[in-house]
Formats: C-alpha cells, sequence, structure tokens
C-alpha cells in the first residue's frame, strides 16, 4: 500500500476518534441524566424534593467543589451516606465520564 492509498485510512481513523471524544462528553451527561439528576438536581444544586429529603449536598457547596476527581470517582463507586454504589451498574469509563460531567456543572 503505497502512501496516498493510506491517507484516506488515516483520516478517516481520525475521524472516527474525534467523533467518539464528543460521543463521551455526552455520554457523561446523559448518564447523569439518568442515574443522578433525581437527587442531585438537573443543575447539581440538589434541590429536587429527593435530594432535600435525604439531604443531598450540593455540587457547588464548598467540600464537593474541593473533592478531587479520585475522591468523587470512589464515592460514585462505593456510595456514600443515602446513595447506593455504582461500581456494579456502571463502568469506570461512564463514572469518570459522569465526574468530568459534574465538574461542568461546579463552574
Amino acid at each position: 500500500m503505497g502512501r496516498w492509498t493510506r491517507l484516506p485510512v488515516c483520516v478517516s481513523l481520525v475521524v472516527a476518534v474525534l467523533g467518539q471524544t464528543g460521543a463521551f462528553a455526552q455520554s457523561g451527561a446523559d448518564t447523569y441524566k439518568s442515574k443522578c439528576a433525581m437527587c442531585h438536581g438537573a443543575d447539581g444544586l440538589a434541590e429536587t424534593p429527593a435530594g432535600k429529603s435525604m439531604k443531598t449536598p450540593s455540587f457547588k457547596a464548598p467540600d464537593a467543589a474541593k473533592a478531587s476527581e479520585s475522591e468523587m470517582i470512589q464515592e460514585t463507586k462505593n456510595g456514600k451516606g443515602k446513595m447506593p454504589a455504582y461500581k456494579d451498574k456502571l463502568t469506570d469509563a461512564q463514572i469518570k465520564d459522569v465526574v468530568a460531567y459534574i465538574r461542568t456543572l461546579q463552574k
């Protein structure tokens, strides 16, 4: 295969990888909406009926805002307080994507 005949394959691969990056970012938002928003709220402020009844903290609260990515991943995997563990319900990649999405809510 010559140099020029490989170019379309390389371009296709780059497009596929870049397209997936957007899909990963979107998947964090989708997973958050389906698994987290009922308690934490669409905006992360935890002002939902379920969030209020369980005293769910806002993601903008000082303790939540200063939590490291690793701490947030572990809390999501293992649960915290009344929050259930998601280690058997979500993949590591999904949990990491959700944590990345939560960071956008903290801004």
